[in-house]
């Protein structure tokens, strides 16, 4: 059995390690501390990468960004039972007023809900699933949503809206996804 041709200058070719294998003698998640695998399970990440504590931090300002919206929101309902109050109305008037007050109050149960949901999400980053990570790419983009419709409220609409649109790129991001998707011993 012959290796190639006998004249060949650049020798005998090398022997392949298979398929998979790193070829420069690197490792599989060499971006990350190491921590031991079980059983021949390949090692995980040790500590949460950069990037995942980025988009931690994020959830958590969007939070406080629709804690503040809330609160923006409550004033203004004060403000409208204020004005009506001390001018002269009619029934309808009211009515009109009450109408605007329900719509204002369905906002602030709104964001106060979307505070809580952030903060829930944020929370679960550190022994949360990958339902965890999809669940905050979906609460991100309902951010941007509701960043763009807050946007004059003190500029809050506008640090959700960036705030938001970050979180989304960290979260699909390589490294959060093996974050995620580790084994749980």
């Amino acid at each position: 059995m012959s290796f190639g041709d006998q004249n060949n200058p650049y020798g005998q070719p090398p022997q392949a390690q298979g398929y998979g294998y790193p070829q420069q003698g690197g490792q599989p998640y060499a971006a990350y501390p190491q921590q031991g695998g079980y059983n021949g399970m390949p090692p995980v990440p040790a500590e949460m990468p950069g990037l995942t504590k980025a988009a931690r931090v994020f959830m958590w300002v969007i939070a406080v960004c629709h804690i503040g919206i809330a609160a923006i929101y409550g004033v203004a309902i004060s403000a409208v039972d204020d004005a009506v109050n001390k001018s002269e109305h009619s029934e309808d008037v009211q009515k009109f007023a009450d109408f605007g007050k329900g719509i204002i109050g369905f906002f602030v149960i709104l964001a106060a809900v979307f505070a809580v949901i952030g903060i829930i999400l944020a929370l679960r980053f550190a022994a949360g699933g990958n339902g965890v990570r999809v669940g905050s790419i979906v609460y991100a983009s309902f951010g941007i949503i509701s960043g763009i419709f807050n946007i004059g409220a003190w500029g809050l609409g506008l640090v959700v809206f960036i705030l938001a649109i970050l979180t989304i790129v960290f979260c699909a991001k390589r490294p959060t996804a093996e974050w995620f998707q580790r084994p749980r011993y």
